[in-house]
């Protein structure tokens, strides 16, 4: 496969969800937003997004698979998935935050070997193929290598309300006293975009979906980065929890959070 062409192409497909979304900004009315769970909202513009992106990609690779987070029947038994956030960032979207974006990964059931992410309402593209590099708007990316002290640590809070509180506080508060600071941005594809292009050092969140984090973890690694689950293996799309940082970073980020019991 021609891993170059295929991202162009990707970009490209990306980039007309994108317009679909933002043409739809501040227009949902608050009775076209369903709740699918509990602080998990989704509107016709999620919908509309991925079937724009479903059309555009079976045309790139015609035979290939999709796990999605809407209404496309998930197919796991193709050579080559792609795996779509057509609109990561729903609720800031929906309460007119201008942060979400649009996330689509390629997958073939061993290695994620594209990743494309857009910042909807800025513009910024994130692109990654592996063994290729990452890059910002056709820049390369390289991950800045500093320590805790000098860092922004970026998170998220899980969705349900069924998770140790008290142990994921233990957590904030370590970042807080310690580094230089914390962020809680609402998505989660472009908060791995933002530890690749150094403007966080470190990123982690638990109780996510294979479709938040694909794209961003391919971006991070090929920026550089580390990227693991909360038990320092390689099973973020099946067990929903990441820790994305510089490798200097890295091995602290992962022992402040094995050292609490949040499983």
């Amino acid at each position: 496969m021609d891993l170059s062409l295929i991202l162009e192409q990707t970009k490209n497909a990306v980039a007309q969800a994108a317009v679909f979304i933002k043409k739809h900004y501040a227009s949902v009315s608050y009775d076209q937003i369903e709740v699918k769970e509990h602080n998990s909202l989704v509107s016709f513009v999620d919908k509309g997004a991925e079937k724009i992106l479903v059309e555009e990609l079976s045309k790139i690779i015609p035979n290939s698979g999709f796990w999605t987070e809407e209404d496309t029947p998930n197919d796991l038994d193709k050579e080559l998935i792609w795996i779509i956030d057509p609109l990561d960032g729903t609720t800031n979207f929906l309460h007119h935050i201008p942060y979400f974006s649009v996330s689509v990964a390629l997958w073939n059931k061993t290695d994620l070997i594209v990743g494309v992410i857009q910042d909807v309402m800025i513009g910024d593209v994130f692109s990654a193929a592996k063994d290729e590099g990452a890059f910002l708007n056709g820049d390369r990316m390289h991950i800045r290598n500093v320590g805790l002290s000098h860092s922004l640590v970026a998170t998220g809070f899980p969705y349900t309300n069924e998770y140790p509180v008290d142990a994921h506080f233990e957590i904030i508060k370590n970042w807080l006293m310690r580094g230089r600071g914390m962020r809680r941005f609402g998505s989660a594809a472009l908060d791995l975009c933002y530890v690749a292009a150094s403007r966080t050092q470190a990123y982690y969140e638990s109780t996510l979906n294979a479709w938040d984090l694909a794209a961003g973890i391919l971006i991070v690694k090929e920026a550089g980065g580390i990227v693991s689950d909360y038990k320092g293996k390689q099973k973020m799309l099946t067990e929903g929890h990441i820790i994305a940082a510089n490798p200097e970073l890295y091995p602290e980020v992962l022992k402040v959070i094995s050292d609490q019991d949040i499983f």
